[in-house]
């Protein structure tokens, strides 16, 4: 076969897989509603081109973020907008990875992260995202002591390992009970993800959870997660560098893209291990 055979074939392999990833869903996963995951085209284009009416400082972050009024005809939404760009304390901080997440959980069916586009605001470029409605986040349960309801108790608490999985697939530096929300009906949203996709020798050799993850317990236990999907686990290992430069090539560079190709079969390591210990069923489901 030909150089330019073997490249056609190539990408015809990519663009199969790409569209794979793209129309299946990984069952009982998602935590935007159907109706909401069928609006986020229209959501994305509002963010593009609705008329910013006011701004103000959200007061919360280290990055400064604005929360933007938007309006287009009679739709009216608020909006996060910020645009971080650097390593202020050796972590790497840029808007560019909230696009990218927000790109990767659609094509992996996550379907946690709110829409976010690229968009200037006060002739900078920067990211801005649908502004999250929810009941609470993890932080103020906390704070006051709240429990989850015992109906949604199961619910919640396989999301929290999902999100421990996705932090590790993307490298999030940074999660915290503040960016963990959760709507009426206890769905769980995960935003802020500036301070993902780290790429340095310690994000691509050692996953940020798991039994030798880099973020532990107070006490040094190690944060695991126990309990995962089966379909979304064959999602991530199903991902290479040649689709993922296809969905976030614009917001991350090859190094990162390698990063979290070098990160899938750490987590598959880990799975493997867990299931030794104690059994298929009781980490795949």
């Amino acid at each position: 076969m030909s150089d330019r055979g073997s490249a056609i074939k190539k990408q015809i392999w990519i663009t199969v897989v790409f569209a794979c990833l793209l129309t299946s869903r990984v069952p009982g996963l998602s935590q935007i509603k159907s109706e909401e995951i069928a609006q986020r085209e229209a959501w994305e284009d509002f963010l593009l081109t609705a008329d910013i009416v006011k701004s103000e400082p959200i007061g919360e972050g280290v990055t400064a973020p604005q929360k933007l009024y938007l309006k287009k005809g009679d739709i009216e939404k608020k909006a996060a907008w910020k645009n971080p760009d650097g390593k202020p304390d050796g972590v790497s901080d840029n808007w560019k990875y909230e696009i990218a997440a927000y790109r990767l959980d659609k094509l992996i069916g996550l379907n946690a992260v709110p829409p976010v586009v690229e968009r200037e605001f006060q002739g900078k470029k920067g990211c801005l995202s649908l502004w999250a409605e929810s009941k609470t986040s993890l932080l103020k349960m906390m704070e006051a002591g709240e429990s989850f309801p015992e109906e949604v108790l199961e619910r919640t608490d396989k999301m929290k390992y999902i999100a421990r999985l996705w932090d590790c697939l993307i490298a999030n530096a940074d999660r915290t009970q503040q960016n963990i929300l959760f709507t009426d009906d206890w769905r769980t949203i995960l935003f802020d993800h500036s301070r993902a996709f780290q790429s340095d020798r310690k994000f691509v050799r050692q996953l940020v959870f798991g039994a030798n993850g880099i973020f532990k317990f107070e006490d040094g236990r190690p944060m695991l997660f126990r309990r995962v999907p089966r379909a979304l686990v064959e999602k991530i290992k199903s991902l290479n560098a040649a689709v993922l430069k296809q969905v976030v090539g614009p917001y991350l560079t090859d190094k990162e893209i390698k990063g979290v190709v070098s990160r899938i079969p750490l987590i598959m390591k880990e799975i493997e291990d867990m299931i030794k210990q104690n059994g298929e069923n009781s980490v795949l489901y």
